[in-house]
This record gives C-alpha cells, structure tokens and sequence, in this order.
C-alpha cells in the first residue's frame, strides 16, 4: 500500500522502497508548483519502487505524465534512480549540483572494469586482506548497479532561488555525503505557524536518528585530495544557522529544531576522532583502524559490502585528522600506516 503524507501547504511526501536496504525507503516529496509538480529525489530505479512512485502520485490526485520538474538532492542511486524514467513519462527537466552531475557524466562514461580495479587497488592500498581484495577482481559488470543514472538538464548553483513557479525553493551546497549534495529550504511560512524559517528539504545531509556515511569520494578518474568531513561538518554548521521551523529529510521521518541535531552531529564526529586519535597510539592502516573503530555492530558481523563503507568512513576521518595536524602517515610504511601526532 502506497504511503502519502500530507505535510500541508502543497507538501506531501511518498515513501518509496529501497529493495534489500535497512533504510527501508525514500521519502520523496511531491511539491505543488504553478506549472505542475515537482519532485524532490525520486527512490531507487527499481519495478516495485516504480510502481509504488505512480500510485502514490495517483493518490495525490496526480500523474507521473504531469510532473514538471525534478530535483535531485545528491546522485545515489535511491534518490536520483528513478529520475530518467520520471522524464522519460513525462517530459520533465533534472536538476542537480554540478559535482554531483559530474561524478553521474564519468560514471556513464567509466566501464565498469575500471571501477572493479580501482577499487581493488584502493582497498589493497588501505592493508585491505587478500580475501576482501579478490572478489573484486573478480566481479562482472552486472554486479554493480547505477551504471547508467541520467544526465540532469540544469545544475543547481549555491544560494539560487530555483525555478518554480509559484514557490520560493533555496538552494544550499552541503557538501560531504557527496561533493554536490543540496539541501532547499522552503522560504515560506510553516502551515502550522511553527517557530523558525521556513522549512528544509534536507536530503540524506540532516537526518533525524542517523548519522550520514562520510566516506571519500570514490571516483576512478578524480585524484583530487578532498576533505568530505571537513566539508560535511562546515555544511553542518551552515544549515544551523537557518533555524528551518521543520526539517523534511529524505529518510525515517520529519522533525523540528535542526539546530539541536546540528549540535549533536558536530559533537559525535569530535567524539568519534577524539576516540581514533586514542586507537592512533600505534601505527594502523586504514583497515586496521576500521576493525577497530565502534560501529552499529561487532566487525565479524558486519558484511563484505559494508565494510567496503566503512574503510571509506575510516579514511575520510583520517584525512580530516592529517588535515587537522592531528595524525600523520608513517614515511615508509606499506600498506601506509597512520600515527597520532603527540
């Protein structure tokens, strides 16, 4: 049964599945313009998830066939999935930050052999074990998905107000869980007359009860040096400052007061390297240091692909921490090891 929530003031949002994910869905909004609607995010790309994005536009007393346009908070794939089946029904443009539309240009452009390798190479580099490593390099193209997203019609600048007719919709860069997510802020007043300004749209960047993975960005053909959770936490901090009256996130459930949770996040992420920091008193490569680090449940227990995440999760807080002059690599060491600095 599809699952629509009115959140007043031409706001509603469909839950709509993710397949074999602990999420359990995405929340996309459905959002009243004076050309039509709009949808923010659009699910997984994915027949049950399709069909349950139509039916729940029907129960608004919509089409996929009327959707005007398409905004996409960041390019993973259960929010922008769905995109190029929602244009091809309807006619509708796709917006996105530009470098997010950029990793979607080089992952249609990269074979996905390239993809299976780099990842080979970087986890072997982080003192990954042989048994990890191999099925990589023995993958087949099929077995990763997302390798055709849809290339978006418009980017999204910072700070734009975006084109829809009738509504005032913001654009803010919050970098960190990707290098172009976006959250919006509705520059309207809450239909409840709630304290703040306005309310955010704040994509997977500010949710309720989870906090975000930070990994690094993983790209084949960008060797740039980022810094994901300096960006995430300096993106935290400005979302902070627009005190929304309610935050519409684009998992579990919509909440009030984002400058508490903004509160709680900075303090995690300062605990959390606070805590790396004591496991640096040895040299440890970025593996090592993910066994050790406290996750949702015991290494031996967590899966292969999650521990994939996670030594993506270890390296951006390592970077973080070398940025910071907190920690350094040891000269020498192979598969590099990293040290805190007394």
């Amino acid at each position: 049964m599809t699952q629509v929530t009115d959140h007043r003031g031409g706001v509603r949002s469909l839950r709509v599945p993710i397949p074999d994910n602990p999420l359990g869905h995405t929340l996309v909004y459905v959002v009243d313009t004076d050309r039509g609607p709009v949808l923010i995010d659009t699910g997984w790309d994915d027949p049950e998830s399709w069909d349950t994005l139509t039916a729940g536009l029907t129960a608004c007393g919509t089409s996929v066939a009327e959707i005007h346009g398409v905004v996409v908070t960041h390019h993973h794939p259960d929010h922008h999935g769905l995109s190029g089946r929602v244009r091809e029904a309807s006619g509708a443009w796709i917006a996105m930050h530009a470098a997010d539309a950029a990793v979607v240009r080089r992952t249609r452009e990269a074979r996905p052999e390239r993809w299976f390798s780099y990842m080979a190479a970087k986890l072997t580099a982080a003192g990954a074990p042989e048994e990890h490593v191999a099925p990589l390099r023995a993958a087949r193209p099929r077995a990763l998905p997302g390798l055709s997203p849809a290339l978006p019609d418009r980017d999204i600048a910072p700070g734009e107000l975006l084109v829809l007719p009738g509504r005032r919709v913001r654009a803010i860069w919050t970098p960190g869980h990707t290098p172009g997510h976006v959250c919006l802020h509705l520059e309207e007043s809450h239909p409840a007359r709630l304290p703040g300004h306005g309310r955010l749209f704040s994509g997977d960047h500010l949710l309720p009860g989870i906090t975000p993975h930070i990994g690094l960005y993983e790209d084949p053909d960008d060797s740039t040096v980022t810094d994901p959770l300096g960006d995430y936490l300096d993106s935290l901090e400005r979302v902070g400052r627009l005190a929304p009256a309610e935050v519409l996130p684009a998992h579990q459930h919509p909440f009030p007061d984002a400058a508490a949770r903004v509160r709680e996040l900075l303090t995690h992420h300062e605990d959390r390297l606070t805590a790396l920091l004591a496991l640096l008193a040895e040299p440890l490569t970025p593996w090592q240091l993910a066994e050790r680090m406290e996750w949702n449940r015991p290494w031996d227990q967590i899966p292969y692909g999650s521990r994939t995440i996670a030594v993506s999760e270890a390296e951006a807080h390592l970077r973080r921490l070398v940025k910071l002059g907190r920690a350094e690599a040891v000269p020498g060491s192979g598969p590099v090891t990293y040290v805190a600095v007394r």
